[in-house]
């Protein structure tokens, strides 16, 4: 099943039973998708699905954090519960200590041996990682690993 029929399928429960929180988010989330679909890209797959879930992610987590640091917590919650329900649909995070068994094979396969290199393990590593973790995290263990 898609995700775009799984969003189809939350919405009509979220209908029923009348989460208008969660339809809010469930329809934003199908909104970014038919956007994708009809950019004129070509064909939004799997990979394609993961990126705009994991940018809409972001977007909440950023707005979250400014909404606290200027107590709005009315907005903070909305944010919140956006967040929540964006995280039902992205894959597990990997932890800090996997992601850097996964780098420093890569770093193996590649030979990279100093920064100058990241942008051979960079590529491999977000193609290989996918939804497991966010450009940040990764761009910082792959400093750590080959300084």
């Amino acid at each position: 099943m898609s995700l775009k029929s799984k969003i189809e399928a939350a919405i009509t429960v979220a209908m029923k039973n009348k989460k208008s929180g969660k339809l809010r988010g469930l329809r934003e989330i199908k909104s970014q998708l038919l956007l994708a679909e009809t950019s004129g890209q070509g064909e939004v797959d799997e990979a394609k699905e993961l990126s705009i879930l994991q940018k809409m992610a972001k977007q909440r987590q950023d707005s979250l954090k400014i909404y606290e640091e200027q107590d709005r917590q009315d907005l903070a919650a909305k944010e919140r519960e956006e967040l929540e329900l964006l995280q039902t649909y992205l894959p597990k995070p990997l932890s800090a200590d996997e992601l850097e068994i996964i780098i420093k094979e890569i770093i193996a396969q590649t030979g990279a041996e100093s920064m100058r290199d990241m942008g051979k393990v960079m590529p491999l590593a977000k193609e290989k990682i996918g939804g497991g973790a966010d450009g940040r995290t990764l761009s910082e263990i792959i400093r750590k690993l080959l300084s």
